[in-house]
């Protein structure tokens, strides 16, 4: 059978909240060197472009010292690696919808600013890695998003029709991406940006993946 679709899906605060295992790191960090800790609200203003400028945008002052960026680097990436699945949850509908798509020969991928090890390892922890056919991290190409090539190379990978595939985010990094990439985009509301949903050009917005098929069925 040869695929109807290509659906692209961002990771975090796209298809699964890891909102609370991010900022569990983040402030196992900040209390080791020294730095103040934060609410979990804050997710929204820290995360979304990997693990270093999630710290960096909790200090007052940039940290320019190499020597300490790549031992904070380090120390979030290996305690974020072995906590990685303690509360994090696939968004409410995802498992559903993935296997509505599954059986309709849609063939789905991740493209995510998130480390690739780190991405396909949490997608298997949450036994929601089986849906994809390819997982592109930031480390999988020497590009990620917004780059278009972060989406359209992944497109060509799984032998999709870029005609024929959409984006799905929760951020504008994602939005920018699709626009690159020529692709309609959905929004997720209440993402990990700082955005309102009226800043973020979208085609469609949703709140989760409850009844998500019917808006697919639009592009079919």
């Amino acid at each position: 059978m040869t695929q109807i679709y290509t659906i692209l899906f961002d990771l975090d605060g796209t298809i699964v909240n890891t909102a609370p295992d991010l900022m569990a790191a983040h402030n196992h960090v900040m209390k080791k060197f020294g730095h103040e800790e934060k609410e979990m609200s804050d997710i929204k203003s820290l995360a979304g472009k990997g693990a270093w400028v999630m710290m960096q945008r909790s200090f007052k002052k940039e940290i320019k010292d190499e020597k300490i960026k790549k031992e904070m680097t380090k120390e979030f990436i290996d305690y974020y690696a072995k906590n990685i699945d303690k509360h994090s949850q696939p968004l409410k509908g995802s498992v559903e919808f993935f296997n509505w798509a599954k059986n309709k020969n849609i063939t789905m991928g991740v493209c995510t600013n998130k480390q690739e090890k780190l991405a396909i390892d949490l997608l298997k922890k949450l036994d929601i890695y089986k849906y994809f056919e390819y997982v592109a991290g930031c480390d999988t190409f020497s590009f990620n998003k917004p780059d278009p090539r972060h989406l359209t190379d992944v497109v060509e990978i799984i032998g999709g029709d870029l005609k024929k595939t959409i984006m799905i985010g929760d951020s504008e990094v994602d939005a920018n991406s699709a626009h690159n990439a020529n692709l309609p985009f959905v929004l997720v509301k209440d993402g990990y940006t700082e955005k309102t949903e009226k800043e973020i050009k979208h085609d469609e917005l949703i709140n989760d993946f409850v009844g998500f098929e019917k808006i697919i069925e639009k592009y079919l």
